[in-house]
C-alpha cells in the first residue's frame, strides 16, 4: 500500500512539473486570468504555503478548518472543470459546419467574379467599335494641321525670300530685320525636310541672302568710315538699322565687323604711341589713358546712338586698348630695361592701376572672357567713394599685419595705392606687364630695410649715449621695442604693396628679403646690443660671444659665460643694464610672435604653388635663442652676485663648529642679492610672465647645482657643522620656494614646475647633509642608508661624501666597494617613501613643500637653546658606535623636536 501511495505521489509530482509553462505563455495567462491566489502562482511551493498557513504549533489547532476549506475549493474547481469539458463537447462539430459554410460562400463569390470579368470584356469590345472612327478622324486632324502649318511656313518662306531679295537690293535694313528673323526661324522648322529639292533650294537662297547682307553691310561701314568722305561722315539711320541686321546674322559677322571697326578707332593711338615716340615711355603713361578717355567721350557723343547697347562697343574699344597698351609697354620695357628705376616703375604701376580701377567702375566687363561672372553693373553703384579705391577699412587687432599703421617713410613707397582683393576683370589687364620687373621693387625694399637697420642702430647708440649722461633715466627698453614695432609695420606695408602687384614669384622674393632682415635684426639690434660681461683684467665684448651665434649651441654659450666668470671677480650689471637685457628679451618675444603672424599672412597672400616654399622657422629659432641668451645672462649675473657667498661657505672651517646658531652670514648675503635683483627683473618682465618663470626655474636649477658642488667642498665637516649647514640649506630652500614672488606685496603661489625643481634639488642637498651627519659605523648599514636616500647617486658623489666625513682612505675604499655592490642590487625607491631604521624623513605638513623633508632622526646630540643662560650654543656629544639610529626613542624625539623648533624660529 505504501508503495502504491509513493507511486501516486511521484505521478502527482511529475504532473505538477509538467504543468510548468514557458514565461511568455505564463505572462499571457496572467493577463487573461489575473489572480492573487498563491496556488495560481507559477513558482508555487507547497512547503512554503503550508508554513504560511501554520507558522506556529498553536496554529495547528485549526487544521480541520483549513482542510475543509481546501476540500471546498477542490470541489469548486472540479465543478468548473466539469462544466468547461462538457461545454467543449460540441465544439468540433460546430467548427466543421462553419468550414463547410465558408467554402460554399467562396464558390459562389468565384462565380460572381467570373461573370463580372466576362461583362467587362464585352464592354471593352463595344467601346473599341464606337471609338474606331473617332481615332481615324483625330489622326486625320493632326495630319491636316501639320500640313496646313507646313504650307503656311512654306508660304512665309517663299514670300520672305522674295521680299528679302528686294529689300536687300534697296538697302532697306529697317524692314529686313523682322522678315529675316522670321525666315531664319522657319528654316529651323524645315531642317528635317532638306532632302526635298525645293526646300533645299530655298535654304540655299536664304544662305545667299544672309551672305549678301553681311558683305553689303560691311562694305557700307567701310565706305562710311574709311571711304573718301569718311571725315565728313555723320551717323545715319541706315547704318543703325544695319547694326540690327548684323545682330540677326551669324555672330562671326558681328565679330569681324567689330574687330575692323575697333582697329580703325585705335589706329590713331597706335600711331601716336609707337615705341620710337617719347610719349610711349613710362613717365608719360598718363597720356595713354587721357587719350582713351578723350576718344571714348567723342565716340559716345558721335557714334554711341548708332550701335546697339548690347554690343558694348565702348567697352570693347577700352579692352582692346588695354591689350595693345600691355603689349606695347612690354616691348618698350624689354628694350629699355636699364632705364627703369623703382620710382618710375611705381609711378607707372600707380597710374595704371588707378586707370584700371576707373575702367572697372565705368564698364561691367561682360566682353572679357573671365570666369568671374558675378561682377555686374550693380557693383559700380555700391562704390560711393570717389577717392582712392584701394583703401581698406580699418580693423581693430593687435596683429600688425591686420591694422593700418604708418611705416617709416622711404623712397615714397606710399605712392602705391592699397587695393582690395581682385574683384574686377579689369584689374591687372595692363599692370600685369610690370610683373617681370618687380625685382626692381624688391631690390628697393632690400635697400630701404638696410637703411632702416642702420637708422635703428644709430637711434640705439644715441639712446645709450644719452643714458650715460648724468641725470639720464635710461630708456633702453622703449628704444628696442619701438624699433621692432617699426620694423614689422614697415613689413606690413611692403606686404600689402606687393600683394596688389603680384602674389607669385615677387611675393616669394619679398619673403626672402623679410627673412634676411629678420636675421640681421636678431643679430645686430638684439644680440649685439646685450650688455657686456667684463672683468677688471680684461673687457670682453658681447659681440665676441655672439659672433656666428646662429651656429653656436646653447651649451656653448653657457660655457663661454662660465669661462669668463672664472677669470676673476665679475662686475655685475647695473640696474640700467638689467633693464636693457629684459627689454631685449621682451622685444625678441614680440618678434617671435609677430614672425609667426607674418608667416601666416605670407602663406595667405601668396599663390598656392609657392605656399610651401615660405618657411620662417629658422628666424623664429633665432629669436628663441636670443630669449634663451637673455635669460642666461640674467642668471649668470645673479649667480655672479651669489658666487662670493658660496665661496665663503666652502671656506668655513666646518669641523671646528661646535654649536648650531642662527643662519650663517652667507645665507643672509645670498638672500639679500635675491631680494635686490629678482623683484627688478620681475618688474621688467611684467609683460613676459612666461619667460620670468623660465628665468626662475633655470636659475634655481643652476644655483642648486652650484650649491651642492660647494657643499662637497665643505670638508671635513663635523656633525654639528653638518647640522648648521642643514639649517642654512633649509633657509635657502625656503627663500628659493618664494623666489617668484620675493619682495612682492602680492603673494602669488609659485608655479608647480618651479616648486618641483626647488624641492627636488634642495632635498638632495638635505639628504647629503643627513648622510654626513649619520655615523659611519657599521659601514654596511651606512652604505645601505646612503643608497636608499640617494638612489641616483654615483661613485664620485659617494666618494665626496666620504671625504666630507673625514674618513681614512682605507675605510673609504672598503665603503666604495660595498657601495658598488649595494647599488647593483637595490632598486630606486622614491624619496617620499623612504623610512629606514636610523634615517627617517618627517614632515609636519606633507602638503607644504617648504616643510617637506624638514626633520630628521639624527644621531644622539645634546641641544641647548641659545636663550639658556648656562649655554649660548648647541653642543654635540660623541657619536655612538652602535648602528645608525640606535638610541633611546624618547631622547631622539625630544632632541629632534627642539631642532625643528629652532629651524622654525629662524624662518
Amino acid at each position: 500500500m505504501s508503495l502504491l501511495e509513493d507511486d501516486e505521489y511521484v505521478d502527482e509530482e511529475s504532473a505538477i512539473v509538467s504543468a510548468n509553462f514557458p514565461p511568455e505563455v505564463q505572462h499571457a495567462i496572467d493577463q487573461v486570468l489575473p489572480s492573487s491566489d498563491p496556488l495560481d502562482q507559477p513558482d508555487f511551493n507547497a512547503v512554503d504555503y503550508i508554513n504560511s498557513l501554520f507558522p506556529t504549533e498553536q496554529s495547528l489547532s485549526n487544521i480541520d478548518d483549513v482542510v475543509n476549506n481546501m476540500h471546498c475549493k477542490i470541489r469548486t474547481i472540479d465543478d468548473e472543470i466539469r462544466s468547461v469539458v462538457r461545454g467543449q463537447t460540441n465544439v468540433g462539430q460546430d467548427g466543421k459546419e462553419a468550414l463547410e459554410e465558408a467554402q460554399k460562400v467562396i464558390r459562389q463569390l468565384f462565380v460572381h467574379i467570373k461573370d463580372i470579368k466576362a461583362k467587362a470584356e464585352q464592354s471593352e469590345e463595344m467601346v473599341k467599335e464606337i471609338t474606331r472612327d473617332i481615332k481615324q478622324l483625330d489622326c486625320a486632324k493632326r495630319n491636316l494641321t501639320s500640313a496646313i502649318t507646313t504650307l503656311n511656313h512654306l508660304h512665309m518662306l517663299v514670300e520672305g525670300v522674295d521680299s528679302l531679295q528686294i529689300l536687300t537690293k534697296k538697302r532697306h535694313y529697317g524692314d529686313i530685320v523682322m522678315p529675316l528673323q522670321a525666315v531664319i526661324e522657319v528654316m529651323e522648322h524645315f531642317r528635317n525636310y532638306m532632302d526635298i529639292p525645293q526646300i533645299r533650294e530655298l535654304g540655299e537662297e536664304v544662305s545667299r541672302i544672309r551672305a549678301a547682307l553681311a558683305e553689303q553691310i560691311t562694305a557700307d561701314f567701310k565706305e562710311a568710315f574709311s571711304g573718301p568722305n569718311a571725315k565728313h561722315f555723320t551717323p545715319n539711320r541706315q547704318l543703325a538699322e544695319a547694326c540690327l541686321v548684323i545682330s540677326v546674322l551669324d555672330p562671326k559677322v558681328k565679330r569681324e565687323l567689330l574687330k575692323w571697326f575697333i582697329g580703325l578707332q585705335l589706329a590713331e593711338y597706335t600711331h601716336l604711341f609707337q615705341e620710337s615716340q617719347d610719349t610711349a615711355w613710362l613717365d608719360k603713361v598718363d597720356r595713354r589713358h587721357a587719350w582713351l578717355k578723350r576718344h571714348l567721350v567723342e565716340f559716345e557723343e558721335k557714334f554711341g546712338p548708332m550701335f546697339p547697347s548690347s554690343w558694348e562697343v565702348s567697352e570693347r574699344i577700352a579692352v582692346e586698348f588695354c591689350h595693345i597698351t600691355r603689349n606695347e609697354l612690354s616691348k618698350i620695357m624689354a628694350r629699355r630695361k636699364s632705364e627703369i628705376d623703382v620710382k618710375l616703375l611705381l609711378y607707372a604701376i600707380q597710374r595704371t592701376m588707378n586707370f584700371e580701377t576707373l575702367l572697372s567702375r565705368r564698364f561691367s566687363g561682360v566682353t572679357l572672357e573671365e570666369k568671374e561672372k558675378s561682377w555686374s553693373r550693380n557693383t559700380r553703384k555700391e562704390v560711393t567713394d570717389p577717392g582712392n579705391p584701394f583703401e581698406e577699412p580699418d580693423k581693430k587687432s593687435t596683429d600688425p599685419f591686420e591694422e593700418r599703421s604708418e611705416a617709416p617713410e622711404k623712397m615714397d613707397l606710399n605712392a602705391l595705392p592699397r587695393i582690395k582683393p581682385k574683384a574686377s576683370p579689369f584689374q591687372g589687364i595692363i599692370s600685369k606687364c610690370f610683373e617681370p620687373y618687380l625685382y626692381i621693387y624688391i631690390e628697393s625694399v632690400d635697400r630701404n630695410l638696410a637703411e632702416l637697420m642702420e637708422q635703428f642702430q644709430e637711434e640705439l647708440k644715441k639712446k645709450v649715449q644719452q643714458s650715460v649722461e648724468p641725470g639720464s633715466s635710461g630708456g633702453h627698453g622703449e628704444g628696442v621695442l619701438s624699433t621692432c614695432a617699426d620694423l614689422f609695420i614697415f613689413y606690413k606695408k611692403c606686404l600689402v604693396q606687393c600683394a596688389q602687384l603680384s602674389t607669385g614669384q615677387p611675393m616669394l622674393d619679398l619673403a626672402g628679403t623679410f627673412q634676411k632682415y629678420l636675421k640681421e635684426y636678431a643679430v645686430k639690434l638684439l644680440q649685439n646690443n646685450l650688455p657686456k660681461i667684463s672683468t677688471p683684467g680684461s673687457l670682453t665684448s658681447m659681440s665676441s660671444l655672439t659672433r656666428d651665434f646662429r651656429d653656436l649651441s646653447k651649451s656653448g654659450i653657457i660655457q663661454n659665460f662660465q669661462s669668463l666668470l672664472k677669470e676673476g671677480e665679475v662686475t655685475r650689471y647695473t640696474r640700467e643694464e638689467q633693464e636693457k637685457v629684459c627689454s631685449i628679451l621682451t622685444a625678441a618675444e614680440y618678434c617671435l610672435d609677430t614672425t609667426q603672424q607674418l608667416e601666416e599672412k605670407l602663406k595667405e597672400k601668396v599663390d598656392p604653388p609657392f605656399c610651401d616654399k615660405i618657411n620662417l622657422s629658422a628666424e623664429q629659432d633665432m629669436f628663441h635663442r636670443v630669449i634663451s641668451n637673455c635669460i642666461q645672462l640674467l642668471i649668470q649675473d645673479l649667480e655672479s652676485a651669489c658666487e662670493p657667498a658660496l665661496t665663503t661657505m666652502s671656506k668655513i672651517q666646518w669641523m671646528s663648529i661646535e654649536t648650531v646658531g642662527d643662519q650663517s652670514s652667507y645665507v643672509t648675503a645670498i638672500t639679500g642679492h635675491l631680494k635686490q635683483t629678482v623683484p627688478a627683473i620681475r618688474e621688467y618682465l611684467a609683460s613676459s610672465r612666461m619667460y620670468f618663470t623660465q628665468f626662475c626655474i633655470k636659475f634655481a636649477m643652476s644655483f642648486i647645482q652650484k650649491f651642492i658642488q660647494h657643499i662637497y667642498k665643505c670638508k671635513p665637516i663635523s656633525t654639528v657643522g653638518a647640522e648648521q649647514l642643514l639649517l642654512d640649506t633649509h633657509m635657502l630652500k625656503t627663500v628659493l620656494l618664494d623666489l617668484p614672488s620675493i619682495g612682492s606685496q602680492v603673494n602669488r603661489k609659485a608655479p608647480a614646475s618651479f616648486t618641483k625643481v626647488v624641492v627636488k634639488g634642495m632635498t638632495k642637498a638635505e639628504m647629503l647633509l643627513k648622510v654626513v651627519m649619520a655615523p659611519g659605523a657599521p659601514a654596511k648599514a651606512f652604505v645601505e642608508q646612503y643608497v636608499k636616500l640617494l638612489p641616483e647617486s654615483d661613485v664620485t658623489e659617494f666618494q665626496k661624501v666620504l671625504d666630507m666625513k673625514g674618513l681614512k682612505r682605507n675605510d673609504q675604499n672598503a665603503m666604495v666597494e660595498m657601495f658598488r655592490s649595494q647599488q647593483a642590487i637595490h632598486t630606486s625607491p622614491s624619496w617620499g617613501g623612504i623610512a629606514s631604521e636610523g634615517l627617517q624623513v618627517k614632515g609636519d605638513d606633507e602638503s607644504d613643500p617648504a616643510n617637506r623633508s624638514s626633520s630628521l632622526v639624527l644621531p644622539k646630540t645634546d641641544v641647548v637653546p641659545a636663550s639658556d643662560p648656562g649655554a649660548s650654543h648647541l653642543t654635540v656629544s660623541n657619536l655612538s658606535s652602535s648602528p645608525v639610529g640606535v638610541g633611546s626613542p624618547e631622547q631622539e624625539s625630544s632632541r629632534i623636536k627642539r631642532l625643528e623648533k629652532l629651524i622654525k624660529k629662524r624662518i
